[in-house]
């Protein structure tokens, strides 16, 4: 199982706030629902700086990482730990 979670930094919070958008068996799925999450936060016209993470349920550890001030994605490789960007 996979999860989508979407963090916002909110103006005079100290942690940001953290909402998990689904849970879904496949991660591609997940995957789609933090793009989806991404492109409304865009159309609000937020200022506030938000990110988009799958994870597979309760893990702490990220598959997929994108944020509201770049068009870049990212994966990470757990066989190395690092972060390889996702054409889109």
């Amino acid at each position: 199982m996979y999860e989508a979670v979407e963090f916002i930094e909110k103006r005079g919070l100290a942690e940001p706030s953290e909402s998990v958008l689904g849970v879904f068996d496949e991660e591609v799925s997940a995957v789609d629902a933090a793009r989806s999450a991404k492109t409304a936060f865009a159309a609000s016209g937020s200022t506030e700086y938000a990110w988009w993470i799958v994870r597979e349920q309760g893990a702490r550890l990220a598959n997929f990482i994108a944020d509201s001030k770049s068009s870049k994605e990212f994966v990470l490789d757990l066989s190395t730990g690092e972060l390889i960007e996702v054409p889109t």
